[in-house]
């Protein structure tokens, strides 16, 4: 797929839209990934049937390091990315979906999306301040490279393989070249700026969002702890339960297409009805 382009400010922005008319949803990646993560949505019959757009945030895939990194490679600094390019794109009333760090992201952009239909997290365990980090998360050795600028080979390869479930055999190459080519300080920039007003309090958000939260979740998540999502207070929970996908770890959309792709269906028309 070929990327558009689109100017917010100085920063020019990488982004993938799929053919589809029908209701949008804004697709938001996870750390060191890109908006072809969201490959097999994009070019599926939902893509045909539904507006999907998948952005490459500042320092990611297809889009340039950021022209202001202290600003940008923050929650805040990403989430006002989210803003602008939704108003850009014609998107406040979309669904606006994020995997792992983008799920953070949308979260942190929650209130200032007044119009969003509603919104579609996973791999993300919202989180508080402090963040009750051995709580929301599984040990797990790729977690040390999460916040680090430099990554080794084996590195990389480690982080890319807890993104799929225990064993999984067709990990795709461009996981790893998104990884690679991941500007280095948007990892570790953002790990220096999750302290005190870093970042909004995410378990308040969700408890108070006014639109419908979907939370999904591979079965064989290797970094994310379910029983965490589950004991969190979300009036507005889609279906009152975390939709569990089977044979999926951290990136179910790419694992389970069309389990993801169905449930992902089911809940743009449930909120357009």
């Amino acid at each position: 797929m070929q990327p558009k382009t689109l100017q917010l400010g100085p920063q020019t922005i990488a982004y993938y839209e799929s053919p589809g008319t029908g209701p949008a949803a804004l697709l938001v990646h996870g750390n060191s990934a890109s908006g072809l993560s969201f490959r097999k949505q994009l070019e599926s019959p939902l893509g045909q049937e539904f507006r999907l757009v998948a952005i490459d945030l500042p320092g990611h895939g297809a889009t340039g390091p950021a022209v202001d990194p202290q600003a940008t490679y923050t929650l805040p600094g990403y989430a006002q990315v989210v803003v602008d390019a939704a108003e850009k794109l014609g998107l406040g009333d979309a669904v606006f979906l994020g995997w792992s760090l983008g799920g953070h992201i949308v979260l942190e952009a929650a209130d200032r999306l007044p119009n969003a239909a509603g919104f579609v997290i996973f791999g993300t365990p919202p989180i508080a301040f402090p963040p009750a980090m051995a709580e929301a998360f599984l040990p797990h050795p790729a977690m040390t490279c999460t916040f680090k600028a430099d990554l080794t080979p084996e590195e990389m390869d480690l982080y890319v393989s807890a993104f799929f479930a225990p064993g999984f055999q067709d990990v795709p190459e461009s996981f790893r070249e998104d990884v690679r080519r991941t500007d280095g300080q948007a990892r570790a920039i953002l790990g220096g700026s999750i302290g005190p007003d870093g970042y909004k309090d995410e378990v308040a958000i969700v408890a108070n969002l006014p639109v419908p939260l979907a939370i999904l979740h591979g079965e064989q998540e290797q970094l994310v702890n379910k029983a965490y999502l589950e004991g969190l207070d979300i009036p507005s929970l889609w279906r009152g339960a975390v939709q569990t996908i089977p044979q999926a770890g951290h990136a179910p959309h790419w694992e389970q297409p069309e389990q993801f792709n169905a449930l992902l269906g089911d809940f743009l028309r449930s909120v357009h009805s």
